[in-house]
């Protein structure tokens, strides 16, 4: 389908490559009709910059966001005949600094960010989505209770991940509840690096992931079907079937993403996503749109349905 609501450009993410605009001219150039700039929101500590960013203080990730949002609006304008662009950020969740740096940003750009992408890439401060080392290292440094001192290092590995889990789905939780995110950004990340864990077997985790599902529907926000899942390794776009089961079965609604990190990406595995979505059911997918009225989150932007048989559009024939 001709939409996607995530993305990024080398220019204001250095962990991907190409200029914002050869982003878009891409977009163009594929037909989409609807496509989502969603740079990452500025970082509050020096010990959260990824090493590609060496050299950027987080006084500089605020100009870059900044230049990034004035950037995006000159496209939108340029390209208002042929493409509707959306201008939303994806969100950090790392420390309560990036719940209240949050809160400020949107206030001082008010009116200038049509929505928001609720991610989370940190479990108690580390990152778990750069490399596997770093995700094992978030795991082996997660404490545990007195309690389980005499269990087997299976069991023990067993009860970090657990607590992981469960941590990871709080953080959603907080974003969830803090900012009512438009959209819900590759909703069980947190396997990433194990993309065959069923989460149903953690029944404290799959309560919070139930929870969360429930509390985003009653708000309104969309699931992100996230076809960058595929070049990640995995068989399935996220969410992954278990947890887009759950979804419908709640009446959840999805929106397509690519998550693309350079015009090289833009549409990558959008074949592969038609094909994941039929095989589990998903007969509706939705857009969003800027609208006169404020949503739940006081920003103007709402879901809407697309029309007809969407996997029957001619856009398909090309992936």
């Amino acid at each position: 389908m001709p939409y996607s609501h995530h993305s990024h450009s080398g220019q204001f993410c250095k962990h991907a490559v190409g200029l914002l605009e050869d982003v878009v001219k891409e977009a163009l150039n594929q037909g989409f009709e609807v496509y989502g700039l969603t740079e990452h929101v500025p970082r509050y500590h020096v010990k959260d910059l990824y090493p590609e960013e060496n050299g950027i203080s987080v006084e500089g990730l605020m100009t870059q966001f900044e230049a990034f949002l004035n950037e995006a609006h000159r496209l939108r304008d340029d390209c208002a005949s042929s493409l509707r662009l959306l201008i939303g950020l994806e969100t950090e969740n790392i420390s309560a600094l990036d719940i209240d740096g949050l809160s400020k940003l949107l206030e001082v750009h008010k009116g200038r960010i049509d929505y928001i992408v609720g991610s989370v890439h940190h479990v108690n401060g580390v990152p778990i989505d750069f490399d596997f080392d770093t995700y094992q290292r978030c795991l082996d440094i997660i404490p545990l209770p007195a309690h389980v001192a005499d269990l087997t290092e299976a069991d023990k590995r067993h009860e970090r991940l657990g607590i992981f889990l469960d941590m990871y789905f709080d953080s959603q939780f907080e974003l969830l509840n803090r900012f009512h995110p438009e959209l819900i950004g590759h909703f069980d990340l947190c396997r990433l690096y194990a993309p065959d864990l069923r989460l149903r077997t953690f029944p404290r985790a799959w309560d919070k992931l139930e929870r969360n599902i429930k509390f985003a529907i009653a708000y309104g926000a969309l699931f992100e079907v996230n076809a960058a899942a595929f070049r990640k390794g995995w068989q399935t776009a996220y969410p992954g079937d278990d947890v887009a089961e759950i979804i419908l079965l709640h009446g959840g609604r999805f929106a397509l993403s690519d998550d693309s990190h350079g015009p090289h990406a833009v549409g990558l595995n959008y074949g592969r996503t038609r094909d994941y979505l039929l095989r589990i059911g998903v007969r509706e997918l939705w857009t969003l749109e800027r609208t006169s009225t404020p949503n739940t989150g006081g920003r103007h932007t709402g879901p809407v349905r697309v029309g007809g048989n969407w996997w029957d559009h001619a856009f398909w024939s090309r992936k």
